[in-house]
């Protein structure tokens, strides 16, 4: 029951398009005590099914600028890589730290940054 909670948590924050790692990765390393590099891995495997549904919506709704997404795919291809090769390379409690930081960059941007319409006001 537990899986199915994290599953379902983890799938409605993806299709919203934050990204559902930050929920998953947590929730499996610390309830399910799996190993950071096996929550990461199952990470990239829960993404793909629900970045395809999530892209499929997005398309039929019109919310993708495709010349903008086209070099960001790109270089996060590149990316991808590089950054694979480097969580191989890094031990499971350096990767955990690692990215528990990034998740407290990220909190903290987003708790502070000002949105479009508090600028325009």
């Amino acid at each position: 029951m537990l899986l199915f909670l994290i599953g379902l948590a983890a799938g409605i924050i993806s299709g919203m398009g934050i990204g559902g790692g930050a929920i998953l990765i947590p929730a499996l390393v610390i309830f399910v005590n799996s190993d950071q590099h096996i929550a990461q891995s199952v990470n990239l495997l829960f993404f793909i099914p629900t970045a395809i549904i999530a892209l499929i919506i997005h398309i039929r709704n019109k919310k993708i600028e495709f010349k903008s997404a086209i070099p960001i795919v790109l270089f996060g291809l590149a990316g991808s890589f590089v950054g694979s090769q480097l969580a191989i390379t890094l031990p499971g409690h350096s990767l955990k730290k690692w990215f528990a930081l990034f998740l407290l960059v990220m909190g903290c941007y987003e708790f502070f940054r000002k949105s479009k319409k508090e600028t325009e006001a």
